[in-house]
């Protein structure tokens, strides 16, 4: 449906939009690199996609193009819409939503599984990320484009230096690993930093809605101090004591700590907080 469009380009220049700093906003306009992106995110075999910040669409017009079924996307700045308004062919499948991202509630756009495809914005992409993976929706699969950094500290393991509250949580709800680096000449404009996209799939079984505010709780404590020794970091919450309920060695430190550890570290708190 999209092979009849202007390039991207020149519907931008016809609008007259530029990319605003503010919204962390940098463009992918190269239609082989975002269908790229979008064989990475499927198959979909007809279940909806959600799209976080499309800007002018160059990620939105793959996914037109694919198995998708309904493609839903949630833009926050309003300049963008009468351009992707463009991309609608008038079959429904496309639906437009102009909001905050950090405020929509997934669940009320797509009906049944769904899956997460988006070049995030810059300033917002980790909040973004928590919200989906410990918020009460759960997507079919994410995939997800992040600065370098945020994607190695997604899929980094114990003793890596990009290891830490990140790689826990998200790792605690899903597979996740990189399946594509980016360059920064790859974006209008370019960033100051490379990118890399994230594919995640929640396991078959997750830690419920309280034992990740646990987790988070103690990944925020651990590695926040991370250079200390848990019976330090993690005084506040027991300390020591803690650590010893959990056959955790607390003089270990933060970063060695695997995912089964800091989920034992969240148990031991829970039970803990109960006899208290």
């Amino acid at each position: 449906m999209t092979h009849d469009l202007p390039p991207i380009r020149e519907s931008l220049e016809a609008h007259g939009l530029l990319a605003r700093k503010s919204f962390g906003q940098h463009f992918l306009l190269d239609l082989n690199v975002t269908r790229k992106i979008a064989r990475f995110a499927g198959p979909f075999d007809g279940r909806a996609v959600i799209e976080v910040g499309p800007g002018p669409g160059g990620l939105t017009r793959a996914l037109l193009e694919s198995d998708a079924g309904p493609v839903i996307l949630v833009e926050k700045d309003p300049r963008f819409i009468p351009l992707l308004n463009e991309l609608d062919d008038g079959s429904g499948r496309l639906s437009i939503v102009e909001g905050d991202a950090l405020k929509v509630r997934e669940a009320e756009l797509a009906t049944g599984p769904a899956h997460l495809v988006s070049n995030l914005p810059y300033n917002v992409g980790t909040a973004l990320l928590i919200k989906w993976l410990t918020g009460p929706w759960r997507p079919h699969a994410l995939t997800l484009m992040f600065q370098k950094e945020v994607a190695e500290r997604v899929v980094a393991a114990p003793g890596d230096d990009a290891y830490g509250r990140l790689a826990v949580i998200s790792q605690a709800v899903c597979e996740a690993r990189i399946v594509m680096h980016l360059p920064a000449a790859a974006f209008t404009p370019p960033p100051k930093v490379a990118s890399a996209v994230v594919h995640l799939v929640p396991h078959a079984e997750t830690p419920d809605a309280a034992t990740l505010k646990r987790l988070e709780r103690i990944t925020a404590a651990a590695f926040g101090q991370r250079r200390k020794m848990l019976r330090s970091s993690l005084k506040q919450l027991g300390g020591a004591a803690l650590c010893e309920a959990a056959g955790i060695e607390p003089d270990a430190r933060a970063e060695v700590i695997d995912l089964d550890g800091f989920l034992r570290l969240a148990d031991a708190l829970d039970r803990q907080e109960r006899s208290a």
